[in-house]
């Protein structure tokens, strides 16, 4: 048996390491490619100081006189160094100045850092023009993998006796001692947030067995958004006074972003997250006609099923607990491609 974990242990890992080192480079890059963003070019991503911002109206209408374009969505920060991020009816995206609707820069998604990593991390880069990502369950394969590989690693390190004592590394002995030492050790301590890291990344694309996942180890069941009927067009667009009924909804709440009718007979969708909510989990809509509230979905009392569910995002980053577990995350996130390094050391030192 342990030459048969060992066999499987080693081929599989040899199948999945160049796809592996892409996921882990590029997560690692993902954790901090905003904040390279903004000071690479602070002029194309950094908001001005002013506090008052323009209002939704104002800011549609000059907008579209910038650009040519009419507005999807808007993405709002929490940190006022950042200006807000727009996704425009072409399907590019803009960089605008809050506090006069200014056009700082107009770009494809792709083609800034943090999405060519997201795009490489997520789907090998391979989109095509109708949104599909053809390669994105290769990726969700490969993950699945190396939650293979580690569940393995892990076997054959607790099977024989004495496990505890293999936990060490001894720094007397000859390099290839160390290092795998190294890989044993560090495999060991990791399995757990690693398992976890990859689960999450996989539940972004899988997502009906892995809410069944979740649905059977956590009370409750996952929970869907209502769904959102039509509405009758009448007149004009009252984007400002929809936004401030809108937050009435849920007063303590921070509105993260804004999703504008593509059509003139759908409704205004506010996302918000409340100080309970880990990311923007809560949804009010809005009619943009006459600023009545059609329906709304509090992220904050769901269930304990949808709340771990809902978890996934910020858990996978490592953006819930401040800078020293994000850049724990970051050492986490580049522990695959030290155990491709040290593991195809220690399959060339025994050929």
């Amino acid at each position: 048996m342990k030459r048969l974990s060992r066999k499987i242990h080693l081929t599989l890992a040899l199948v999945i390491s160049v796809f592996l080192v892409i996921m882990s480079v590029t997560g690692a890059l993902l954790i901090y490619a905003k904040d390279i963003q903004l000071a690479v070019n602070p002029q194309l991503w950094r908001a001005s100081a002013a506090e008052q911002t323009v209002d939704a109206d104002t800011l549609r209408r000059r907008v579209k006189e910038q650009t040519g374009h009419d507005l999807n969505l808007v993405s709002m920060e929490k940190d006022p160094r950042w200006a807000w991020q727009a996704q425009l009816s072409d399907g590019s995206y803009a960089s605008i100045d809050p506090s006069s609707a200014q056009v700082l820069y107009q770009y494809d998604y792709y083609c800034t850092l943090y999405g060519f990593s997201m795009g490489l991390h997520r789907w090998l880069l391979w989109h095509t023009d109708k949104g599909n990502m053809p390669l994105r369950n290769w990726v969700s394969t490969m993950a699945l993998g190396f939650m293979l590989v580690m569940l393995v690693g892990f076997y054959m390190w607790v099977k024989p006796k004495h496990r505890l004592k293999r936990l060490k590394i001894n720094k007397r002995a000859k390099a290839r001692v160390i290092n795998r030492q190294v890989h044993h050790v560090l495999g060991v301590y990791t399995t757990l947030p690693l398992l976890l890291i990859a689960f999450s990344g996989i539940a972004f694309n899988w997502k009906t067995p892995t809410q069944a996942v979740v649905n059977a180890f956590t009370p409750g069941e996952v929970e869907s958004r209502p769904r959102i009927d039509d509405i009758e067009a009448a007149g004009q667009w009252q984007l400002q006074q929809a936004i401030e009924v809108g937050l009435t909804v849920f007063p303590d709440a921070h509105l993260q972003r804004i999703y504008f009718p593509k059509e003139e007979n759908k409704p205004m969708a506010l996302r918000l997250q409340q100080p309970s909510e880990s990311h923007a989990f809560s949804w009010v809509w809005v009619n943009p006609y006459s600023a009545e509230i059609i329906n709304s979905y509090d992220g904050a009392n769901a269930n304990a099923a949808t709340q771990v569910w809902n978890f996934k995002y910020k858990f996978h980053i490592g953006d819930f607990a401040g800078p020293i577990v994000q850049f724990v995350w970051l050492l986490l996130s580049l522990m695959p491609v030290l155990f491709v390094v040290s593991g195809i050391v220690m399959w060339r030192g025994r050929k």
